[in-house]
């Protein structure tokens, strides 16, 4: 029996992965013409923190952290931090100035594109975002294994970007959801600082988490804390049951937030 367009549309909760994927389009058009200036913020406070602690701090701890050096060990993280930045910044900001000052949705909307398509259009920009500052960053350590700081030690790594995909699709969505729920650009700075930086100091990045009382049980409801997880286990092994744990718990993520996602943002453009 052939499976007609529309059904597995329909199967997709109404989207149009065309039109989705116009919107991906337009989004990659306009980044093209200033990646060169967009990309270096997000790709550099990554850089300094693997520098300025891993080299810096890492000095003066002779013992390193579980085995390794103390460089090794916070790299995989913020290889993790970097896709979730990238991803964040897109579906924050540039989400609310495309929607709210620019008008562009409405543009969207004035075509035969639905909210569910602009919706998974911004989602799949924003992991791709996310991939692209996570890889530049993965090179960096790659590279720093080369000239003698083993850092990627398994063949696992091969896996990272795929990884830094679900990274992207979980922060993209989070992202999102907060955008659909405010009116005003100024409150994303409670975002930045009391989501994502709380995150990126208190999700294993820098240190075990066990280090403070019934703290890897709060950091497992936490999609950083799987992320670091993940992006740690790919890079320098061994994988085990708790990397499938932390694969299987963002993909659950995804998919409850891809529930509420298109109806939190047709709510936000029709009030």
């Amino acid at each position: 029996m052939r499976v007609s367009y529309r059904h597995w549309r329909d199967l997709w909760h109404g989207i149009d992965f065309r039109l989705a994927w116009a919107v991906f389009r337009r989004n990659a058009t306009e980044y093209g013409h200033s990646w060169a200036t967009s990309i270096l913020p997000n790709f550099f406070e990554p850089v300094l923190y693997l520098v300025g602690m891993g080299l810096g701090l890492g000095f003066y701890l002779s013992r390193g952290m579980e085995g390794q050096s103390y460089l090794a060990f916070i790299a995989p993280g913020l290889t993790a931090a970097a896709a979730m930045n990238g991803a964040s910044f897109e579906t924050t900001y540039n989400m609310f100035v495309r929607m709210t000052y620019a008008r562009l949705y409405d543009a969207y909307l004035s075509t035969p594109a639905q909210v569910e398509d602009v919706a998974m259009g911004e989602a799949m920009w924003a992991m791709a975002r996310g991939l692209i500052y996570g890889l530049v960053f993965l090179l960096v350590t790659a590279g720093m294994t080369v000239f003698g700081h083993p850092i990627v030690t398994s063949p696992g790594v091969l896996l990272v970007p795929f990884a830094l995909l679900l990274i992207g699709a979980t922060f993209a969505l989070i992202g999102q959801v907060f955008t659909a729920m405010i009116r005003q650009i100024d409150l994303y700075s409670y975002y930045f600082t009391l989501w994502l930086t709380p995150l990126f100091l208190f999700s294993g990045i820098f240190y075990p988490v066990d280090r403070f009382p019934a703290g890897e049980t709060i950091a497992w409801w936490t999609p950083l804390y799987h992320a670091v997880r993940l992006c740690r286990g790919l890079s320098q092994g061994p994988l085990g049951l708790e990397h499938l744990v932390s694969t299987v718990w963002m993909l659950v993520v995804c998919a409850g937030l891809w529930l509420v996602v298109p109806r939190l943002l047709r709510a936000r453009l029709w009030r």
